[in-house]
């Protein structure tokens, strides 16, 4: 891990107000990213808000028991977000910031990003990014262990949600022993991996068992079934009774049937447009994908937003992942 730690920390100490914030559906690695930068931040006796642009997801939100997460024009206006830095975790794109976007181009002040994603946008802001970390959790757990902070059960919970969903609860290539090494720190501080696993996938609704069978009754192979792809409409969630965080991790599902290489959902927004979620254990890079579309992420797992009519956006989804298995890029 070959931040600069020491102008990070230098940094930090010559502030005093901090605002956080991380990219639009935030997952568990923005949000225990977060949490934990918090605690990191209050144990230097440092003020610090957490300020997102959407929601925490229902079923995250054991994450943030205290609900000390606020939302941009739900919580505070924009015009209203104040402080010395601004520290946005887990992104580097103005895509992903969504109604704090405009937060970051008033800013008058310190700007930082700490995150692990390949690609980039000029936010305006100092980076401290490693791409090869499994997650920006343990960016955050590492930069406890510099500034010599004592990781409390609540940032020690966060931050091990945060690798553990990153990494696919270990099963990912991004998965290194440094990754265990930082785990097992994090359970010898309060981390419990039942309770964490419980709270993620043993708590479903009757709403998200019947989204994911319209999803998986859906799903359709290409090129000799190394090609897999499904589909969210909006009127699915109606009716199904689910939310659209319930589709998280969904793809997952996909590409765990034998003999898949590529795969990707289509995730109508309910405001319009399509979230596309690209998964690949294969030499396609889901990052360069995204970035066709306008996302991006990692080699192995990447997104975009379109907006678009859906078939033909599919189209266009279907010619670029077929050209990226057979190594002949095209534009999309």
């Amino acid at each position: 891990m070959n931040l600069d730690w020491d102008t990070l920390i230098s940094i930090i100490r010559k502030h005093e107000r901090f605002v956080l914030t991380s990219h639009i559906r935030p997952d568990c690695d923005a949000l225990g990213s977060e949490l934990g930068m918090v605690g990191i931040l209050q144990a230097m006796g440092k003020k610090v808000t957490i300020v997102n642009g959407h929601q925490t997801p229902p079923i995250l939100g054991f994450l943030d028991p205290s609900q000390s997460i606020q939302v941009i024009s739900e919580h505070i206006d924009a015009e209203d977000v104040e402080g010395d830095c601004l520290i946005i975790l887990d992104t580097s794109a103005w895509a992903q910031l969504g109604p704090m976007a405009d937060v970051l181009r008033r800013w008058t002040g310190t700007k930082i990003v700490i995150d692990h994603h390949v690609g980039e946008d000029d936010l305006g802001a100092q980076f401290f990014k490693d791409t090869s970390a499994e997650a920006t959790g343990h960016l955050v757990a590492l930069l406890a262990q510099k500034a010599g902070v004592k990781i409390t059960k609540p940032m020690a919970m966060a931050l091990y949600a945060a690798i553990a969903t990153d990494t696919g609860w270990f099963r990912f290539a991004s998965t290194t022993s440094d990754t265990y090494r930082i785990i097992g720190e994090l359970v010898d501080c309060g981390a419990s991996p039942s309770a964490i696993y419980g709270d993620l996938y043993e708590r479903d609704t009757v709403g998200r068992v019947r989204l994911r069978g319209r999803i998986l009754s859906r799903v359709q192979t290409e090129v000799n079934g190394q090609l897999i792809h499904t589909f969210v409409k909006k009127e699915d969630f109606t009716e199904s009774g689910a939310l659209p965080s319930d589709t998280e991790d969904a793809i997952n599902l996909a590409l765990a049937i034998e003999g898949t290489k590529v795969a990707f959902i289509m995730i109508e927004q309910l405001r319009g447009g399509f979230k596309i979620s690209f998964r690949s254990r294969c030499h396609v890079d889901c990052n360069e994908l995204a970035r066709q579309f306008g996302g991006g992420g990692h080699r192995a797992a990447a997104g975009a937003f379109v907006e678009a009519e859906f078939g033909e956006l599919q189209n266009r989804v279907l010619q670029a992942l077929r050209a990226a298995l057979a190594n002949k890029p095209v534009h999309a």
